[in-house]
């Protein structure tokens, strides 16, 4: 068993879709704990629309919740239509999500769905590391691709999708993410030197104060961060690979967390032009 029933104001369920598995878990807004176990699924190959929509309702099956439900997917996400698809099937362009999760889920449950690194970036605004809410911050998911968060002294630029950007006439995710490690069986510090790299051009073209690092691989930064030669600060995410599902259950929390936090996500809107957050 995974869950009991929770009937909270304070809970919502977060769901973070990635490329190799699909994430879930009951969390606490004033805290920003799990409650409960996360359950974890394969995500479905090809990852279609409708396979990875049935997925999450097989999640919240599993946890027994009936709420309000914030959903990640690894695309740009305008008005609730999918703009792009990064590791998972490119049937998802032009789809509008909020009606594919309403029909799999019900048409009266509560829900909303943003980009994956958005949806962590918030995350770690209010809940991670402190240095998170000040200044021009990057943060990074590093997994199977390579996502982004732009933040401003806490408020949030969506939709960036910086690990698209051409490095050495390559994608940087395709350079530089966990899965590159994993397929190539680069050392750590192999591995390090391709991120360093793109760093750089990073760090060239923006100027942040501080780059964050998300995603399973910073829970080994201490064994990589080391070979980093960048001038701007670079930290692992407090928050690690949990900031995905944490994220998707604030912004399904209308106002509540742009009053206390003064995160602003300007476009994360669904199709009725209403904010999520």
């Amino acid at each position: 068993m995974h869950f009991y029933k929770i009937v909270r104001m304070n809970t919502s369920f977060g769901i973070d879709v990635g490329g190799s598995g699909i994430k879930g878990a009951v969390v606490d807004l004033d805290t920003g704990q799990f409650m409960g176990d996360r359950i974890k699924i394969a995500t479905p190959q090809p990852a279609t629309p409708e396979a990875v929509a049935a997925t999450v309702k097989e999640i919240l099956d599993q946890a027994q919740w009936d709420g309000p439900t914030g959903i990640t997917i690894l695309s740009i996400v305008k008005g609730q239509i999918v703009l792009s698809a990064a590791n998972i099937d490119k049937s998802w362009i032009g789809i509008d999500a909020y009606d594919l999760f309403h029909r799999h889920l019900g048409a009266d449950r509560h829900i909303c769905i943003l980009n994956d690194a958005d949806a962590a970036g918030l995350a770690e605004v209010a809940f991670g590391e402190e240095k998170a809410k000040t200044g021009q911050v990057i943060f990074l998911t590093i997994g199977t691709g390579i996502g982004s968060a732009f933040l401003m002294d806490g408020r949030l630029w969506p939709n960036t999708e910086i690990g698209h950007l051409a490095v050495d006439g390559f994608e940087a995710e395709h350079q530089a993410s966990s899965a590159v490690k994993d397929a190539l069986d680069l050392s750590f510090k192999k591995w390090a030197k391709r991120v360093d790299r793109v760093l750089h051009e990073y760090e060239a073209l923006f100027n942040p104060d501080l780059f964050i690092v998300g995603g399973g691989i910073s829970r080994r930064f201490d064994k990589w961060g080391k070979h980093l030669t960048i001038k701007t600060e670079v930290i692992p995410a407090g928050l690690r690979n949990k900031a995905g599902i944490i994220g998707a259950a604030m912004a399904v929390t209308p106002g509540r967390f742009l009053h206390k936090f003064e995160v602003l996500p300007v476009s994360v809107k669904n199709k009725n032009n209403e904010s999520c957050l």
